[in-house]
């Protein structure tokens, strides 16, 4: 595609494919615990330490389970890849458990069971996340075509995950589906067996298709951790660039997922359907998979920080509207530019990343960025679960502060880090 490595554009596929998976999810669940097919706690309605424990909160500890555990594997999945100089296998693993944990989704009977399959699901994606954007990382020929690579990557994994909802929203409302023999499938089941048929389908590409290059195996006796200052005193910044790179990437990401949890309170706000609510979710990643591309090429030609900035930037007003709206297309509107903001964000992240990254430490230095995004994904909805209680505009107003101070931070500690870059580095002092 457009010149890219085929491994590339094949790990791309697969990612897709596997989104699907994770996105289907994300619409399916809270429908499913709130569907009343799902015995729930005895405790649901009760207030522990002041905390009302809602329908709400109890689907964001189940949305958030996956990202919390995922997120705190991967420093250690990332760098098991690295000490062993492998990917594949890895990558492979956690697609399988990913398959087998959505199959289970339909034979569970309560919801601590649910949360059993949710914590095993995660642990099988911290597999996948960093050794994949690892390998990624590695097939970039020069510092020149990694924005590109992380844009192509991006884009195709973000479709997956962008039409996921819509198709998800469906496929549950036109459930049940008759089958031979007179038996029936839920709308619910049907949609478990797509995010099983996605992560197969994953499997299989990168299992055919893609094959390694050689990487140089990392240091056995390398520690995992993160570095939050700045270690050289000539920098002219107090914080480590990675570090502020993976703050900010969490504090997006927050700002992605405090919409999932609030489908019930958005839907009877603007007077919509769960089918609407898809959509609006998708917008984020539509403009995405629109912009990624361009962006990331744009950002190996003129510059990694410029779109940082002007991302940030962009972001905090576009999820303080989300508190404020009051129709359906107002809403789909302020998601479709948020999505642009993130666009703004992601591949250039991944790019500074990946050029400070240390030769054989791509794994770790990435899955820093990785794991940031998988908190923050699973950070949001408890967040907004428990932010809800104050006032509708209250989660949405706290995710745009989190984006304002990580603008800040953007703009003070991280340097421009492409060589010949058109636009200069606000702070001055040593370079990357």
């Amino acid at each position: 595609m457009f010149g890219t490595d085929r491994r590339v554009v094949v790990l791309a596929l697969a990612r897709m494919a596997d989104a699907v998976t994770n996105s289907f999810l994300i619409i399916v669940l809270p429908l499913y615990i709130a569907s009343g097919e799902l015995a729930l706690p005895g405790f649901e309605g009760q207030t522990i330490l002041g905390v009302p424990l809602t329908l709400e909160l109890l689907i964001g500890v189940a949305l958030a389970l996956f990202g919390l555990l995922n997120s705190s594997a991967q420093p250690f999945t990332g760098r098991l890849s690295d000490r062993t100089a492998r990917r594949k296998v890895y990558i492979l693993f956690g697609l399988a458990v990913l398959a087998v944990t959505s199959f289970a989704y339909a034979l569970v009977e309560s919801y601590e069971a649910l949360l059993v399959v949710r914590a095993l699901q995660g642990l099988g994606g911290a597999f996948v996340i960093p050794t994949t954007i690892a390998l990624v990382n590695d097939l970039a020929r020069s510092d020149a075509e990694r924005g590109g690579n992380f844009g192509v990557f991006n884009t195709f994994r973000l479709i997956g995950f962008g039409f996921g909802p819509i198709v998800a929203g469906l496929v549950v409302q036109a459930g049940p589906y008759s089958l031979p023999f007179g038996a029936s499938l839920s709308g619910f089941n049907a949609a478990f067996g797509v995010a099983v048929l996605g992560a197969l389908v994953s499997f299989t590409l990168v299992m055919v298709l893609v094959n390694e290059p050689p990487i140089a195996r990392a240091d056995a006796t390398d520690e995992v951790a993160i570095a939050i200052f700045e270690a050289d005193p000539g920098a002219g910044r107090l914080f480590d660039p990675i570090f502020v790179l993976g703050l900010s990437t969490f504090f997006m990401a927050i700002s992605i997922a405090l919409f999932a949890t609030l489908q019930g309170p958005i839907n009877t706000r603007l007077g919509q359907g769960p089918t609407w609510f898809g959509v609006q979710f998708a917008a984020v990643v539509i403009a995405n998979i629109a912009l990624q591309v361009p962006i990331g090429r744009a950002a190996d030609r003129i510059g990694r920080k410029p779109f940082l900035v002007g991302g940030m930037a962009l972001l905090v007003p576009s999820v303080l509207a989300q508190g404020l709206v009051t129709s359906p297309w107002t809403m789909l509107l302020v998601r479709l530019v948020h999505g642009i903001s993130v666009a703004m964000v992601f591949a250039p992240s991944l790019a500074i990343a990946g050029d400070l990254a240390q030769e054989g430490h791509s794994g770790t230095t990435l899955s820093v960025l990785t794991m940031a995004f998988g908190y923050g994904t699973a950070g949001g909805p408890l967040l907004s679960g428990f932010l809800f209680g104050y006032g509708f505009v209250v989660p949405f107003a706290v995710g745009a502060a989190l984006g304002l101070l990580a603008l800040l931070l953007v703009i003070t500690q991280v340097e421009e880090t492409l060589e010949g870059a058109a636009l200069p580095s606000v702070v001055s002092g040593g370079g990357q």
